[in-house]
């Protein structure tokens, strides 16, 4: 099973690129975390967006293809990478998110 992670600017493009990267490929959406890092708040967009698709090594290529496609056409691409056999140890990685866990109670 292989990894891949793209990061870019903001959540709205996070949501797009996912749904791009779903699309292109047979590939599954693990995981959309957040970071917002030191200084954020002068950035021009203050939100890293980080997308994290599993599936074979070709689909997840296919899929950051179009995901880095996606987010170059706003101008928010950042950076991504694919681990194209990701080991059992850090699969569970993945997974991890922040995503909603500031949510107001």
């Amino acid at each position: 099973m292989a990894l891949g992670m793209i990061e870019v600017y903001g959540f709205a493009t996070a949501i797009v690129v996912a749904d791009a990267m779903a699309k292109a490929a047979e590939v599954q959406v693990v995981a959309i975390d957040k970071n917002k890092p030191a200084g954020g708040d002068s950035a021009r967009v203050p939100l890293v967006m980080a997308i994290k698709v599993e599936g074979s090594a070709s689909a997840v290529e296919s899929a950051i293809l179009a995901g880095k496609a996606e987010a170059e056409k706003r101008d928010l691409y950042i950076t991504h990478k694919v681990i194209a056999r990701q080991s059992d140890d850090i699969e569970w990685f993945a997974r991890l998110s922040a995503l909603g866990k500031d949510k107001l109670r």
